[in-house]
C-alpha cells in the first residue's frame, strides 16, 4: 500500500493539500493518507504559567482536531490516519517519521507572499523538498486535484545518468502512469542541437524507455516563463523537478515575479532526490 504524508497546522494552506491528498489517493491504487501534526512540548507560558495540566491532554487535542479535519475532507473509500509527534524541528522530525513509517510521498502546501505566511508552510516546504528521502509533492495556494494524466520532467540534460534520481522518479511515475514531457530550457539552443546535447537525451530515452517520453528544447532565457508556458500549452498536470539548491526551490515561489512557476499556475510540483 503506498502511503501518503500529509503534515499540516490546521491552516487553510495545508488544509487544502490534505484535501488535494485525499482526491489523489481516492484515483491510485491502494493508497492511504496520513495527516500528521508536529508539535513541540510546551509546559508554560511564557510568565511560568501551566498552558495545560497535562501534555498528554494537549496531544488529545491535538488528535482529536485531526479526526475532526479528517471528517471535513470527507475520504469516503480511502483510508486516511491521524498521528502526532512531538519535535523542535518539524522537517527533522517528519524525515525520522518518513523513514520509520517507509513513507512513498510526503504532500505539503505552500504560501508565502509575505513573510508571515511562511511561518510554517513557506520556508519548511521548500527545506523538506530540498533534503527529504523521499519525493515531496507541493501544492500550491487553491490548487485544485485533477487527474495527473501529463507530467513535464525539467532537466538541464548534463551527466544525467548521475544526476537523475531514477528510482524515486520511476516511483513516481509509476502512480500515476502518466504521459510523460521532457523538457530543456536553454538561450544557447540554436538550430541543430549539439552532439553533447543528443547524447544526454539518447540517455534520458533509454532511462525512461518504459514511459516513451517526448523531449522538447526551448530556446528562451526565462526559464520559469518557459515552463509556464509550456504548462499551458500541454495541459500539463505536474511538474517534476530535481533540486539541486535551496535557491532555485524559493526562485519557483517568490511572488515578486508574476509569472512564477505554479504559485499563480496552481500547478503542483514534486521534488525527487536520490
Amino acid at each position: 500500500m503506498k502511503k501518503l504524508l500529509v503534515p499540516t497546522d490546521f491552516s487553510d494552506t495545508s488544509k487544502n493539500a490534505a484535501r488535494f491528498a485525499v482526491q489523489m489517493a481516492a484515483d491510485l491504487q491502494n493508497a492511504k493518507v496520513i495527516l500528521i501534526h508536529v508539535s513541540d512540548k510546551i509546559t508554560g507560558g511564557s510568565d511560568g504559567s501551566p498552558l495545560t495540566e497535562d501534555d498528554n491532554d494537549r496531544g488529545a487535542i491535538l488528535y482529536n482536531a485531526l479526526l475532526h479535519m479528517k471528517e471535513e475532507l470527507s475520504p469516503g473509500n480511502v483510508q486516511v490516519e491521524c498521528a502526532t509527534e512531538k519535535g523542535s524541528s518539524l522537517v527533522d522530525t517528519l524525515q525520522r517519521y518518513v523513514r520509520h513509517k517507509a513513507i512513498d510521498l510526503v504532500i505539503m502546501g505552500i504560501t508565502g507572499a509575505t513573510r508571515l505566511e511562511q511561518i510554517f508552510m513557506g520556508s519548511n516546504t521548500l527545506d523538506m523538498a530540498r533534503e527529504s528521502v523521499c519525493p515531496v509533492l507541493i501544492i500550491p495556494p487553491d490548487a485544485k486535484y485533477r487527474t495527473i494524466k501529463n507530467v513535464v520532467l525539467a532537466s538541464d540534460f548534463k551527466e544525467v545518468d548521475t544526476t537523475i534520481p531514477l528510482a524515486p522518479l520511476k516511483a513516481t511515475l509509476d502512480l500515476f502512469k502518466p504521459a510523460l514531457h521532457i523538457v530543456n530550457v536553454d538561450h544557447e539552443h540554436y538550430v541543430e542541437l549539439t552532439d553533447e546535447y543528443k547524447a544526454e537525451r539518447k540517455k534520458l530515452e533509454k532511462m525512461l524507455e518504459a514511459y516513451k517520453p517526448e523531449f522538447y528544447f526551448i530556446r528562451q532565457y526565462d526559464f520559469f516563463d518557459a515552463i509556464s508556458q509550456f504548462t499551458t500549452d500541454h495541459n500539463i498536470d505536474l511538474i517534476v523537478i530535481v533540486p539541486r539548491s535551496q535557491s532555485f526551490l524559493t526562485g519557483l515561489f517568490k511572488t515578486s515575479h508574476t509569472k512564477k512557476l505554479a504559485y499563480h499556475s496552481h500547478i503542483p510540483i514534486v521534488a525527487i532526490r536520490e
